[in-house]
């Protein structure tokens, strides 16, 4: 047997006890005729003691010792003089008598510590190493404690765990697709699935009334710090629901997950915001609530008193920072800047600080008098030691993005993001359609299964754009941690979507006949969500990209450089697959 014992479990209750534990060595400190070594696994650390004065055989064995060597030793837990508060084991450390070295190692390229002194490019090019460190294996833990909840809790609700395929069809909406050659079908591919959307509504047609999954779902698009091009989503979806059943089913999941992994308990009903509400007054269909800031729309006040860049505005809003009116030229300026960076896109900013007095002082003072100041100072109900922020530009929607930008760098500069404090809510109501510049065509905001509001399908014959979505997502500190839909069962309506969407009746069967097919034969009203297990994750741990939760993740180019993928095949992997590499310049 390797070990008896783990690196973190022993404590004071044990001395005099005989152990024997295994791992790798943390750090070596040599003192006198001392050598001190903290052996770590992944339950904690405990420290090592070898006396050159009782056996300086094994006590030089011990110097040779290296960073990362894995070892075993047998020993006596005996209490330690100089306490360690900061780790459980700190009370003891163990007496060596015996030590077998099972592996030398190199020394690593970077600290196996917290605060290492790696970058991100060589941790991730050496992953498993960085996989040791604490803080990494603790995201880890995390992940996997809220899998099991999730399946607890899913389970009390009369849930069914079925998987489905990861080599299905291609779809032509949505991202793109992660595409597989067919080596025994050539000429044909298979896709990776973005979501088993198709698949879950099938389930439900098969009459497992209440499916979940731990799904694997790959998208071919563009990274950032909460999207990779692999990620694992909580799908599931319920037959004879509307959309109250859903958002109150899975309400009830969120706080389940916030009470027994966070130890949170949230009380009360999440608010709900119509999506055209959520663009209106916080320029995003993820808004952050932990703070207000709340957009107020200034057209009426401040155009038509000639100054130029207002007077031109399609749109005129802007946002109130309570307490900021001691913010610096220098910072201000800073601010202006941050508005114009590509990123946000903004011409420029305008500001104005209520004063203590109640006046208002402004940075377009020579345009507007205090009488129309106090009207904005009213409009936001702004206080003395408050400071105005305002954006303006000719596209409504861009503006309002660029004031949600600076709302969000408002929130960061003065603290008011707090990692551990949680606003929960739901975006309901979203627009059905979008129109694609690309493609010079309606586009489906969610997918093609998504429901139209009751109310609102009269609209796809007259006014398809204004048509909203039986659509829900829910958000928390500004993600998107999930969303869903009720699904269409009619195929009637399914056929109209298609033609809404460009699709020929002969191309939509081509693309989903088997669906439409299958709602012939009895479909139930159904209806389903899909929560982002990475995300949730990293929102539990207090992280800021998802890449720390996922054992083995890509960076930011879609790339494992850990295992250098992607790579060219070899040639005859190629022929195999009737495949010719013609890379365009």
């Amino acid at each position: 047997m390797f070990r008896s014992h783990t690196c973190g479990e022993l404590r004071i209750s044990d001395v005099n006890k005989q152990v024997t534990l295994a791992g790798w060595v943390q750090r070596s400190r040599k003192m006198g005729g001392m050598t001190f070594i903290d052996l770590r696994d992944r339950y904690g650390i405990t420290q090592l003691v070898f006396n050159e004065e009782v056996d300086a055989a094994l006590c030089e064995n011990a110097n040779r010792l290296g960073r990362e060597f894995v070892i075993q030793i047998t020993g006596t837990v005996n209490e330690r003089f100089s306490k360690n508060a900061n780790i459980p084991t700190g009370d003891i450390e163990i007496i060596v008598s015996e030590l077998n070295v099972l592996n030398a190692a190199l020394t690593p390229p970077f600290t196996i510590e917290d605060n290492t002194d790696g970058g991100d490019d060589i941790r991730m090019k050496y992953r498993y190493l960085d996989l040791r460190r604490p803080s990494v294996r603790r995201n880890l833990e995390l992940r996997h404690r809220m899998t099991i909840e999730v399946r607890r809790y899913l389970d009390s609700q009369g849930f069914i765990e079925v998987e489905t395929p990861v080599l299905v069809g291609s779809t032509p909406e949505g991202a793109r697709d992660f595409v597989v050659p067919s080596r025994m079908n050539p000429g044909q591919f298979y896709a990776l699935p973005q979501s088993p959307q198709t698949l879950k509504q099938l389930l439900m047609v098969s009459g497992f009334d209440r499916y979940f999954q731990i799904a694997k779902c790959f998208r071919d698009e563009d990274l950032r710090a909460d999207r990779q091009p692999e990620f694992t989503q909580i799908d599931c979806e319920m037959s004879f629901v509307e959309q109250d059943d859903i958002i109150n089913l899975f309400e009830g999941m969120t706080k389940y997950l916030f009470k027994e992994i966070r130890g949170v308990e949230l009380e009360g009903q999440f608010q709900r915001m119509a999506w055209a509400d959520a663009m209106k007054y916080y320029g995003s269909d993820k808004p952050d609530l932990r703070f207000g800031m709340k957009f107020v729309e200034l057209m009426d006040i401040l155009k038509g008193h000639g100054f130029s860049v207002f007077d031109s505005a399609e749109y005129i809003g802007g946002i109130c920072a309570e307490g900021a009116a001691h913010y610096t030229r220098k910072q201000l300026d800073a601010l202006t800047e941050f508005v114009k960076r590509p990123q946000v896109g903004a011409k420029g900013m305008v500001y104005a600080r209520v004063e203590e007095d109640g006046n208002v002082k402004s940075s377009v003072d020579k345009f507007y008098t205090q009488e129309v100041l106090q009207q904005v100072k009213e409009a936001f109900g702004a206080k003395p030691g408050d400071l105005i922020l305002i954006l303006s530009g000719d596209d409504t929607m861009k503006t309002r993005k660029q004031l949600c930008e600076l709302r969000l760098e408002m929130g960061n500069q003065l603290g008011l993001r707090d990692k551990n404090t949680f606003a929960c809510l739901w975006v309901v109501d979203f627009p059905m359609f979008e129109w694609s510049e690309q493609e010079n065509r309606l586009m489906a905001m969610h997918h093609p299964f998504t429901h139209p509001k009751d109310e609102d399908i009269d609209l796809l014959d007259t006014d398809p754009a204004a048509v909203r979505a039986d659509a829900y997502d829910m958000v928390i500190n500004g993600v998107e941690v999930g969303g869903g839909s009720i699904r269409i069962h009619d195929p009637k309506l399914q056929a109209k979507m298609f033609e809404i969407l460009g699709f020929t009746p002969e191309k939509a069967e081509e693309q989903f006949g088997f669906l439409m097919n299958a709602f012939k034969y009895g479909a139930p009203p159904h209806g389903g969500l899909a929560y982002g297990l990475d995300r949730w994750v990293s929102l539990f741990a207090g992280l800021d990209s998802i890449r720390d939760c996922i054992a083995f993740p890509k960076n930011n180019s879609g790339r494992d450089v850990m295992l250098d993928a992607p790579a060219a095949l070899d040639p005859s992997q190629l022929d195999e697959l009737n495949l010719i590499v013609d890379i365009k310049e």
